[in-house]
C-alpha cells in the first residue's frame, strides 16, 4: 500500500496569504491534492511568546529558525491588539482551494486560543469555537465542512464527545499508526480518526542530525508499505522558505511509486475496516507539552 495521504494546516494569516496559493501551484503541477485544514477567526499566535519562557519551546524556535518560517510580523500578531481576521481577508484564497480541488476542513477558530487552552476549555466553549469556525466555512464554501483537526493535537475525550455533535464525517485529532475509531469511556464514537504518523518539519529539523540539506531523504526513509502514511505539511513552511523542498520531496517519492491522496479518500477507503482504539495524553518528540496519542 504505498499511499501517502496529504494534511495541510493552516495556521496564520501569513501562512493563508501566501502559503497557501504556492502550495496549490506546487500541487497542481504535480497533479495531486491534499486537505486544507484553515484557522479563520483572529490571528493571535504572537501571544505564543509567553511560551519563550519553557526552555523545550525556547529551543524548538532556535532549532527552526521560527522567524524565518513564520515571518518577523509573527511577534506582533495579537499581542499589542486583536489580531487580524484572517478568513475575512482571505475568503478568496480558500475559496480558491476549494476550487481547485481540494478538501476544505476545520482547523479553528482562533488558532493560538485552541492550541493553548482548548484542553481546558467547557464544553460550552469548545462548541463555541466550532460553531464560530463552521459557520464562516459553511459560508465561503456553501456547504458543510466533514472534517476538523485539533490544533497542535490537543485533543481530549470532552472534545471528541463534543464534535460528536457536528457532522464530521473523520477528524486527524492524534498523532499515531494507523485509522481507528475512538473509544471513550466505554463507547466506540462513529467518528474515524485519521491520525498523523509522519514528523512534521518542525520536529525533525535540528534533531537527530536532520536538516535541510537531509530532511527529504530522512522523511522518505520513514515512509511504509505496510499501511497508509499520513504526512502533515505547513502553509507557513512548506508554502513557504521549504517550498523548494516540498516540491522536490514530491518528485521523489511520486518516483517511487507512491499515491498522494486527501484525507478525505483514505477515509473512504478504510472506514468499513478500521479497528476500534483508544488515545492517551503524553509527551511527543520534538513537541512541547503534551498531545493526543493513538494507544
Amino acid at each position: 500500500m504505498k499511499t501517502i495521504a496529504l494534511r495541510i494546516d493552516v495556521d496564520t494569516y501569513r501562512g493563508t496569504g501566501r502559503g497557501v496559493p504556492r502550495l496549490c501551484e506546487i500541487l497542481k503541477k504535480h497533479g495531486v491534492r491534499g486537505t486544507f485544514y484553515f484557522s479563520v477567526g483572529p490571528d493571535n499566535m504572537g501571544r505564543h511568546l509567553w511560551r519563550l519562557l519553557k526552555p523545550s519551546f525556547l529551543w524548538k524556535m532556535l532549532r527552526t529558525d521560527a522567524a524565518g518560517l513564520y515571518g518577523p510580523e509573527i511577534i506582533l500578531m495579537g499581542t499589542a491588539w486583536p489580531g487580524p481576521k484572517i478568513g475575512k481577508r482571505f475568503r478568496p484564497v480558500i475559496r480558491e482551494t476549494m476550487d481547485a480541488g481540494h478538501e476544505i476542513g476545520f482547523h479553528a477558530w482562533d488558532h493560538h486560543k485552541a492550541q493553548a487552552k482548548l484542553m481546558s476549555m467547557s464544553e460550552a466553549e469548545m462548541a463555541d469555537e466550532i460553531d464560530r469556525g463552521l459557520a464562516f466555512l459553511a459560508g465561503v464554501t456553501g456547504g458543510i465542512v466533514h472534517t476538523s483537526a485539533a490544533p497542535g493535537w490537543r485533543t481530549n475525550a470532552r472534545l471528541l464527545e463534543v464534535k460528536m455533535r457536528y457532522p464530521f464525517k473523520y477528524n486527524s485529532d492524534c498523532r499515531g499508526t494507523h485509522p481507528f475509531y475512538p473509544v471513550v469511556n466505554g463507547k466506540r464514537l462513529e467518528q474515524l480518526q485519521i491520525p498523523v504518523t509522519l514528523p512534521t518539519y518542525d520536529e525533525a529539523l535540528g534533531r537527530d542530525g536532520v536538516n535541510d540539506a537531509n530532511y527529504n531523504d530522512h522523511q522518505i526513509g520513514l515512509l511504509t508499505e505496510e499501511r497508509p502514511n499520513v504526512l502533515t505539511i505547513h502553509a507557513e513552511a512548506e508554502g513557504g522558505k521549504c517550498a523548494a523542498m516540498f516540491d522536490a520531496y514530491l518528485d521523489r517519492v511520486k518516483a517511487l511509486g507512491y499515491e498522494i491522496i486527501p484525507l478525505g479518500e483514505l477515509a473512504r477507503r478504510v472506514k468499513d475496516s478500521a479497528p476500534d482504539g483508544e488515545m492517551e495524553l503524553r509527551e511527543f518528540p520534538g513537541r512541547e507539552g503534551v498531545l493526543a496519542v493513538q494507544k
